[in-house]
């Protein structure tokens, strides 16, 4: 399937600012699942400094505002053909050992809550039991917007019992790594059967199993990724996987506004 992307953030701030940088994890590679035909990073009202690929193989822009504005866009947009691999992208090393993957950030210290989750996986079929912790994960802990923050930890929206896509994955990432199964983030796009605009992107989490590698889980819709997603950063949890991250100098106030159209 060939996913045509157009994604826009526009971030406005109620005074100049003299100093701002932002990592842009907007570039999708080429991998099993997916194979980019066309892609390109714009920015209006800043710069594009340097660009590298980070430790986790995500092609990263670092992008600088201009100083004294007060306003910058990063566009991203492109042509992505999507390959079903039913959720499995494969026996797939960069350079970070597996065990890294097994680490808890601050947004995946397993509680009380995700110990107990864990339990359900077993060790002699991961596969099927991860499956099943991704369902109770939903029914636990129902789809619900405006509940939870961009920097609300796993543990936090389990006992909420409810959440978005991103608290899913955490959740399911928290659990499966207290089971001592590598379990990672993952940042990208979903295309929606009944809709081209969307509010968002999506985000999803993969687990490392036995000679499968790693397999994708979106908690939030209850399957495997399929040929209607598309990958674009990778991180322990939402905070290192996050399309755009920064920092400012000052104390404005900053609002953004998105754009996002997928359509086949």
């Amino acid at each position: 399937m060939k996913l045509k992307i157009s994604h826009s953030n526009t971030y406005s701030y109620d005074a100049p600012v003299e100093y701002a940088l932002q990592q842009v994890r907007l570039t999708p590679v080429n991998n099993k699942q997916q194979t980019v035909h066309a892609w390109d990073v714009e920015i209006e009202g800043g710069k594009k400094e340097l660009w590298f690929d980070d430790h986790h193989g995500n092609r990263t822009f670092t992008v600088s505002l201009n100083p004294g504005n007060s306003k910058i866009t990063v566009k991203a947009s492109g042509i992505v053909e999507t390959h079903d691999s039913t959720g499995i992208l494969g026996l797939v090393h960069g350079c970070l050992p597996l065990w890294h993957f097994k680490q808890y950030t601050k947004r995946t210290k397993p509680g009380k809550g995700i110990k107990t989750l864990s339990k359900i996986i077993n060790s002699s079929d991961q596969l099927s039991s991860l499956h099943e912790l991704s369902r109770e994960i939903l029914s636990v802990a129902s789809y619900k917007k405006g509940q939870t923050f961009v920097d609300t930890i796993a543990e936090d929206a389990l006992l909420l019992g409810s959440g978005v896509c991103q608290d899913h994955a955490q959740i399911f990432i928290s659990a499966t790594r207290h089971a001592g199964i590598p379990a990672r983030y993952v940042s990208g796009y979903l295309m929606m059967n009944d809709r081209i605009e969307q509010e968002a992107t999506h985000a999803w989490a993969e687990a490392y199993i036995d000679k499968l590698g790693w397999v994708g889980f979106d908690v939030s819709n209850g399957i495997s990724p399929d040929e209607r997603y598309v990958r674009i950063a990778t991180g322990l949890d939402s905070k290192g996987a996050s399309p755009i991250s920064g920092l400012r100098l000052g104390s404005t106030t900053e609002s953004m506004i998105v754009s996002l159209q997928i359509q086949q």
